[in-house]
C-alpha cells in the first residue's frame, strides 16, 4: 500500500522488520525475551503480506564479541542459529541488513539502499518497542523519512522506554497505527 501525497503522487514506502530472530522470538528464544511470540509473528506476517508491493527489509541484530556482550543475558553472534530470522517469518525479499546497535540506521548501507530505491516513508514492525524499533524510528526521522509504527506488530518488554520514545516520536510527527 503506497501512501498518497497531497499533490496526488504516491510516496514509496518500505517496511522495516526489526530483529525477528531466533534469539528474540524463536522457538528456543533466550528466556530474557518475554513476547507472545506466536501472536507477534502472526501479526508481523500479516503486515509483511500486506506490504508485498512495497520494499520489505529485514534487520538483524548481531552482537560483537566483546567483554560487555559476553556478560549479556543472551547471545547473538554472527554465524549462530540465534541471529537467523525465525523460520516461520514470511521472508519475501533478500533485503537483509545487519546492525550492531539499536538504531538500524547506524548501518549506513540501509540509508543508502532506501535512498537508491527512492523511499520516502518507512513502516516499522518487530521487536522491541522500547528499544530497537523506537531507536530505528527516531533514526529514520533524523534521516528525513516519514515514519509509521504499526503498534499491533511491535513486541514490547521495555514499556517505560516505549512510553518515553513514543512520546518523542509523536512529537516528531511519526504516525502510530
Amino acid at each position: 500500500m503506497n501512501l498518497k501525497m497531497t499533490e496526488g503522487k504516491k510516496v514509496k514506502k518500505a517496511l522495516l522488520v526489526i530483529d525477528m530472530q531466533n534469539v528474540c522470538v524463536g522457538k528456543n528464544h533466550a528466556t530474557y525475551f518475554k513476547y507472545d511470540n506466536e501472536i507477534l509473528i502472526q501479526t508481523v506476517n500479516e503486515v509483511i503480506d500486506a506490504n508485498e508491493s512495497n520494499v520489505v527489509v529485514y534487520i538483524k541484530n548481531i552482537m560483537k564479541k566483546n567483554l560487555i556482550n559476553k556478560l549479556a543475558p543472551f547471545k547473538a553472534y554472527e554465524g549462530t542459529e540465534e541471529v537467523e530470522l525465525v523460520s516461520n517469518l514470511h521472508v519475501i525479499s533478500d533485503y537483509v541488513f545487519i546492525k550492531y546497535e539499536g538504531n538500524a540506521f547506524s548501518n549506513p548501507k540501509l540509508n543508502e539502499f532506501l535512498k537508491a530505491h527512492k523511499i520516502k516513508c518507512v513502516e516499522i514492525v518487530g521487536v522491541d518497542g522500547g528499544g530497537c524499533v523506537a531507536l530505528t524510528a527516531l533514526g529514520a526521522i533524523k534521516e528525513g523519512y516519514s515514519v509509521i509504527l504499526n503498534e499491533s506488530a511491535i513486541g514490547t518488554m521495555f514499556n517505560k522506554n516505549k512510553e518515553k520514545y513514543f512520546k518523542k516520536l509523536r512529537e516528531a510527527d511519526a504516525k502510530i497505527i
